[in-house]
């Protein structure tokens, strides 16, 4: 069995890690580290647990554990790092936003599966793809593979309001958030520099602009981004284009007909769905950002990681009602 362990345990990344690795076949949790919780169960915290889990919270490590998920706040997990000292063989999964540049990234591995496959499998260390930039890759990378890339591109997407964490703030406590709509970080969301770098590796000229607007959406879980650009190809050429990109991951699939959120909510799924209109490719692209996001990608990647089907405790069916 895989040992695991996690750091930052009260964040709904932690507690969706704790619920897909208790029915994971092939790992068990070692530890669940919080400081500000240690000696709590953990159900105290992530309640939907109850019954599942007889965990507490606890403020020391296990050095000697397989792998270990750091949930901790951006900017946090090299801190962590540089306190803590882990075995030789230790594999370390990081969901912030710490190594995913390669500026900063050391000695770890951008871990988006679909595009970095035998790098993850070799790799020691992961930096987890952020969520809006796992959605949006995923819609761009097969025209980057191409070179269509080669005008602005405008994108438009929305997150519930777990994508701002546990933590209430003025824009995410529910009587502000409900029955309403915002946009935030326009144009400069931190997420648009890894989004730029993959791109940039796939196509080597690629130096459009990604008109980017995040908004904050009435709903708790998702992202629905919707892509659009100019290309000269027909809808037939890209559909063919995607099917092949992705013909070997199981995790995405590529349609023509409309799709919506409650199809991934709860799953590990990215649904694209492309259609063309005169010149203009649009692209949607919708993912759970609590799963495909963030936790369940990061299991995708331990998988792959200890040799496993990447399949392997994430085969979860959406709530499509």
């Amino acid at each position: 069995m895989i040992n695991a362990g996690i750091i930052g345990g009260s964040g709904y990344t932690s507690g969706e890690l704790l619920r897909l690795l208790n029915n994971h076949p092939k790992a068990v949790v070692d530890f669940v580290y919080s400081t500000t919780n240690a000696g709590k169960p953990v159900t105290d915290v992530h309640q939907d647990l109850l019954g599942e889990t007889d965990l507490l919270f606890t403020d020391t490590v296990n050095p000697e554990i397989n792998v270990l998920f750091l949930c901790l706040g951006h900017g946090k997990s090299k801190a962590f790092l540089a306190a803590h000292s882990f075995a030789g063989h230790t594999r370390i999964i990081d969901l912030g936003n710490d190594f995913r540049l390669q500026k900063d990234a050391e000695a770890f591995v951008y871990g988006l599966p679909e595009w970095n496959k035998k790098a993850i499998q070799k790799a020691q260390f992961i930096a987890n793809p952020g969520c809006f930039a796992t959605a949006i890759q995923l819609a761009l990378l097969p025209l980057a593979q191409h070179q269509e890339l080669q005008n602005s591109i405008h994108i438009n997407a929305t997150t519930g309001s777990t994508g701002a964490g546990v933590q209430p703030s003025e824009t995410t406590h529910h009587s502000w958030r409900n029955n309403n709509m915002s946009h935030y970080k326009a144009f400069e969301h931190q997420h648009l520099d890894e989004i730029q770098q993959s791109l940039a590796i796939t196509q080597t000229d690629f130096c459009q602009e990604l008109l980017f607007i995040p908004n904050r959406g009435d709903f708790t879980r998702g992202i629905f981004a919707t892509l659009y650009t100019k290309t000269d190809k027909s809808l037939d050429t890209h559909v063919k284009q995607f099917q092949a990109f992705y013909e070997k991951e199981p995790f995405v699939v590529v349609t023509t007909g409309n799709i919506h959120l409650k199809q991934v909510v709860q799953t590990n799924k990215c649904l694209i769905s492309l259609t063309k209109k005169g010149d203009y490719l649009l692209v949607t692209s919708i993912i759970d950002n609590l799963i495909k996001g963030a936790s369940g990608q990061a299991i995708q990647n331990m998988n792959l990681m200890f040799g496993l089907d990447e399949k392997t405790g994430l085969q979860l069916k959406s709530g499509n009602f």
